[in-house]
Order: C-alpha cells, then sequence, then structure tokens
C-alpha cells in the first residue's frame, strides 16, 4: 500500500522547518502558522515603508467596524508600531449607523478590540450627527438605495471623527478585493474622476486628513487566514441592507475571473493605477459645503443633499443624476481612448466609499482551497 504523503514544508526564507498548513492565496506560497502570519505582517509593513503612510508622533484614526479586516487591520498596525516603533498613537474609532442587531453586536467586538489592544476608542452615531439611523432611511425610502445613503454618512462620520479626536491621518481596511472590485464598478459606472484615484493608497491629501489603506495589497482570504491564525475575534454576519448593493454584483464577477485568472485582482488594480485623465480634461474643483462646512465638488455635498431630501420628502434628492453624461478622454497605458462619464466625484452607489466587513459562505468555502 503506497504511504500517505504528509504535507509539504514551510517554504519560509528563514528556513523553517515545520510542515506547511496554509497556502497563501496572493502568491501561493506555502507556510506553517507562524510564518505566514509574520509574512502577512512584513508585506504590509512593506506598503507602509515603501509609501511613506506615516510620520513619527501622528494621530492615527482606525475605522473599526467589528469586521475581519477592520479587527486585521488595528490587530497588525498595534504589532507593527510596537515592532519597528512606528511612534504612532493609535486610536480605534467606530461608526453607529443604528442597524438594529447588526451594527450594536459588531460594536461589542470591537470593544473587545479596545481591551485586548489596549487602544482608545470613540463612537460617533448616525443618529446624532445627521438626525437619522439607517433603520429610520430604510423605513422612509424602503429597501434601495440603502448603500448610496450609507456610504456617503460613513465617509463624512469618519472624517469627523478623526478630527473630534485630533488624528492627522485615518485608516481603513481595504483590501486588494475591495481595491478591485471598485475599479472595476468605476469603469460600469463611467465616473472617470473616481477611477482616476480609486487604487491610491493615499486619498484626501488635498485637504486636512488623508486616508491611507495599508491592507491594500492584501487578499481577502489571507485576511481572513490571518484572523483565524492569530485567534482573532470578529463579527462577521452581513449587514441585512447590503444584499442588493451593487458592489456585490463587482465582488462576484471579480471572484469569478479570479478562479481562471488567479492574477485578476492584482491585475484590475494594476490596470487603475495606471489610468490618468489628460489635463485638459475638466475636472471637479474641490469646494466647503455651504451648509456643513465638508469637501464637496458641489455648492451642497451629497450628505447635506441626502439630508435634505430626508426631512423634505424628496428622496431623489441627492440620488438621482440630473445632468446627462459628458464625453472625457482618458489615457491608460499609453494609449487614448474615450468613454461616456459624468466625471463628477460624487453620485453613484455610496458603497464604494467604504469597505465591506463581511465574510460569506462562498468566502469560508474558499478558504478551504489554502489549507492543507
Amino acid at each position: 500500500m503506497e504511504k500517505r504523503r504528509g504535507p509539504p514544508p514551510c517554504q519560509s526564507k528563514e528556513g523553517c522547518s515545520n510542515p506547511a498548513k496554509i497556502r497563501k492565496a496572493k502568491d501561493g506560497a506555502q507556510l506553517c502558522g507562524p510564518c505566514f502570519s509574520r509574512n502577512f505582517e512584513d508585506d504590509v509593513h512593506e506598503t507602509i515603508t515603501n509609501n511613506s503612510l506615516f510620520k513619527r508622533g501622528e494621530r492615527v484614526a482606525i475605522g473599526a467596524s467589528g469586521g475581519k479586516d477592520s479587527t486585521v487591520l488595528a490587530y497588525v498596525m498595534k504589532t507593527l508600531n510596537d515592532r519597528h516603533d512606528y511612534g504612532l498613537d493609535l486610536q480605534l474609532l467606530s461608526i453607529d449607523e443604528g442597524i438594529k442587531g447588526y451594527r450594536d453586536d459588531s460594536l461589542l467586538a470591537v470593544e473587545k478590540n479596545r481591551v485586548e489592544y489596549g487602544l482608545p476608542l470613540t463612537i460617533l452615531s448616525y443618529r446624532d450627527l445627521y438626525g437619522w439611523t439607517m433603520d429610520d432611511i430604510v423605513a422612509k425610502i424602503g429597501k434601495k438605495n440603502n448603500c448610496t445613503f450609507c456610504g456617503v454618512f460613513r465617509r463624512q462620520a469618519l472624517d469627523r471623527g478623526a478630527f473630534k479626536i485630533g488624528a492627522t491621518k485615518l485608516v481603513t481596511g481595504h483590501n486588494a478585493d475591495d481595491m478591485a472590485e471598485t475599479v472595476l464598478m468605476n469603469v460600469l459606472r463611467g465616473d472617470i474622476a473616481r477611477l482616476e484615484r480609486c487604487t491610491n493608497i493615499v486619498t484626501g491629501e488635498e485637504g486636512d486628513l488623508p486616508r491611507a489603506k495599508p491592507l491594500k495589497y492584501c487578499f481577502e482570504r489571507d485576511i481572513v487566514m490571518y484572523a483565524r491564525t492569530n485567534q482573532l475575534e470578529y463579527f462577521y454576519t452581513e449587514c441585512i441592507y447590503a444584499p442588493n448593493a451593487y458592489r456585490g454584483y463587482a465582488r462576484k464577477y471579480v471572484r469569478d475571473l479570479e478562479k481562471v485568472h488567479p492574477s485578476a485582482i492584482l491585475d484590475l488594480i494594476r490596470s487603475g493605477e495606471k489610468v490618468s485623465v489628460k489635463k485638459e480634461v475638466e475636472m471637479p474643483t474641490l469646494k466647503i459645503c455651504e451648509r456643513c462646512g465638508y469637501m464637496t465638488s458641489q455648492k451642497m455635498c451629497k450628505a447635506c443633499l441626502l439630508i435634505e431630501g430626508l426631512n423634505t420628502g424628496n428622496t431623489d434628492l441627492g440620488v438621482r443624476k440630473t445632468k446627462k453624461s459628458k464625453k472625457v478622454t482618458v489615457e491608460a497605458e499609453g494609449s487614448n481612448k474615450e468613454e461616456n462619464g459624468c466625471g463628477s466625484s460624487k453620485g453613484g452607489c455610496g458603497c464604494s466609499a467604504a469597505a465591506d466587513e463581511t465574510e460569506n459562505e462562498e468566502t469560508r468555502k474558499r478558504l478551504k482551497d489554502l489549507q492543507f
């Protein structure tokens, strides 16, 4: 009888003799648990240093929702800050959208992170900021365009929370899968302004609060595996208002592409990085919202338009586009072509501004392929 073969040896560069238990999704490396964790952390450290994401002494707000991405982000940031002496003042920042049975439960996971990591936690709510919870909004408008409202509100709420605690930078848990999906979504929407900047590892540098994405090149499956390997507790129930989100269709398509072409995720990101808009094309100019003082390309920011619509009963205000799209010229990888797009930095589904913090059944099935 043929002897059953055991798992292959760990392929760590440090010469580890342990058997491999995990196949890294990003590059296929076969590693043991401890080496996988160290390799993952080294990747994030390399991203941080190569892009000079932080300055010593900065107060950095970590957008924390209690999901896998933000939980891993907080843990890795704390680990690397201690290991490499970044000298950062790290603080957790959470937003309570007011979704009963979802966000109230996920905030319990954030509270555990606060205790375990020893990081200060600040929580802001939609009700306090806007006078509406997401449950109130859904009761008003029904289960359509929910992600537009939530994405716009959440983005502004994170900025306001970061300013409140005196942070000079905000980090979010956007991963490689998120970035690839966003590139695809912006192509499908013809949103040239967002397409040009959506793969930037740092955004908002023109304002007072830049946003950074340390997990930009980390695959979702590796993030989940890292959380499991390090026994990190996180909340993985899907938002009850998310099933019909536009991003879900892009996510399924990207995952189908990855099955037949494993490098599809990184290829989409690199494609987005190479897109640039010709100088003669008119782009939106940022100004200050005349109502709340937030940055916008219009007289009123998207959040104020949405609130105005809710308060007046005109719930299409800020949701539906009122102008016809223009033709703009895009320059990508040395070639020129025309695409239809509004060129607006606003509009469309707002959920592209927020990281997806859920682990669904499909993700769990895909993880089986990475374990020996």
